[in-house]
């Protein structure tokens, strides 16, 4: 992530902490997030060694941009907003040709009629209670990086859509399509899994 990234103009106010401010923020404000920030970076990468060191970069970077970090805001959200901006950095650098996302037919689908009498699936009920990690992992990997993001941060994190528009760095609306389009992908391959399973729907 770029320091111009984090030091946002009209978002953020360059603080000027002390050095014995900048380890308490560290240790009282960052470090309880850690597991959340590795279990984020694993359903991102699907790689132990990746995630572990996409936290530790996400941490460094924290510590190097402590300044516009303002203190007793929302540190996980601000913390997960550079873990995303650094995955999404190297996902580019090793994909030559990243997938390309038809957002254009998402927007279209949510502004239409039809959107809002739709039931979107929670992750964490109907079809996904009856799953194995191991199957709603396959199944996440399964949905392109965008789509994947946006269902960690909302139905596994908890992450309102103002606070997802913030780490992902896109409007609410387009929170709300991206989200939508998500579950259907992910309720789509999960159905297939419990079909496979025997499962009744």
């Amino acid at each position: 992530m770029s320091e111009e990234a984090l030091q946002d103009e009209h978002e953020v106010r360059r603080q000027n902490y002390s050095e014995m401010e900048k380890t308490e923020i560290f240790d009282k404000e960052f470090m309880p997030h850690v597991d959340s920030m590795y279990n984020f970076a694993y359903r991102l990468t699907f790689d132990e060694d990746d995630a572990k060191d996409l936290v530790q970069d996400t941490y460094l970077k924290a510590f190097r941009f402590i300044n516009s970090f303002e203190r007793g805001t929302n540190a996980k959200a601000w913390l997960f907003r550079i873990l995303k901006n650094s995955f999404i950095n190297e996902f580019r650098k090793k994909s030559k040709q990243p997938a390309k996302v038809d957002y254009n037919e998402v927007e279209q689908f949510y502004n239409s009629d039809d959107a809002g009498e739709q039931i979107t699936t929670d992750l964490r009920v109907e079809t996904v209670q009856h799953m194995i990690g191991d199957e709603i992992s396959g199944a996440l990997n399964g949905i392109p990086v965008d789509f994947r993001t946006v269902i960690i941060l909302s139905d596994l994190e908890g992450f309102t859509y103002e606070e997802m528009s913030k780490i992902l760095d896109i409007p609410i609306g387009t929170v709300r399509s991206r989200l939508h389009r998500a579950r259907n992908m992910l309720k789509d391959k999960l159905a297939a899994y419990a079909k496979e399973m025997g499962f009744n729907k």
